[in-house]
Formats: C-alpha cells, sequence, structure tokens
C-alpha cells in the first residue's frame, strides 16, 4: 500500500529544492553580471554546442559586453558587492546539492 502523506512531502520537498536551486543560480548570475563579469565562452573550448560562434561574432559580443560593462552607473564598491553576493549564491547552490547527496545515500548517514 502506498503511503501518500510521505509521497506528498517528498513530492513537495523535491518541487520546493528544484525551485530553489534554480532561483540561487540565476540570481548568482544575474548578481556576477550586475557586477561586471559577463559569463561568455570562448567557442574553440566549448565545441559541442548547437550554435559555435565564429571568432568575429564572438569578438563583436565581447565588444558589447565591454561596452555594457562600461555603461554600467554603479560604483565600484556596488559591483564588488554584487560580485561577492553572486559567488555566495553559488556556494549555495553546491551545499544545497552535496546535502541532497548526503540524504540520498545511505552510506554517509553513519
Amino acid at each position: 500500500m502506498i503511503d501518500w502523506r510521505a509521497f506528498v512531502i517528498v513530492s513537495v520537498a523535491s518541487l520546493f529544492s528544484s525551485a530553489l536551486l534554480v532561483s540561487l543560480y540565476s540570481l548568482g548570475l544575474r548578481l556576477l553580471t550586475t557586477a561586471g563579469r559577463i559569463p561568455l565562452v570562448d567557442p574553440l573550448e566549448f565545441t559541442g554546442a548547437i550554435t559555435v560562434l565564429t571568432p568575429k561574432k564572438a569578438a563583436k559580443q565581447l565588444k558589447r559586453a565591454r561596452k555594457a560593462a562600461a555603461a554600467n552607473p554603479l560604483t565600484p564598491g556596488v559591483k564588488r558587492l554584487a560580485l561577492c553576493a553572486g559567488y555566495a549564491c553559488f556556494v549555495l547552490c553546491g551545499i544545497a546539492v552535496l546535502y541532497g547527496i548526503y540524504l540520498i545515500v545511505p552510506a554517509l548517514h553513519r
């Protein structure tokens, strides 16, 4: 017989934890871009992508990113705070993943 109460608890916990992980990761990316760190990947390093940028297009995107970073009205202190907060979001996301692994693997409970 299925224990429906336990099933609902696990379903709600997994929904909440996945929403938390996605939110922390996206907030971390947003804070990094606010701080002026644009996450660009060199096409030569990531050749398995569906869309690979040519060097000309990559240079154009990098130029646009630098122009946007220069137009950022935030002070250096606020940018540094956003950078630290972005990295803190990534750390919290990693801790949440490790805690989930700890909960799943019974050998870690002993």
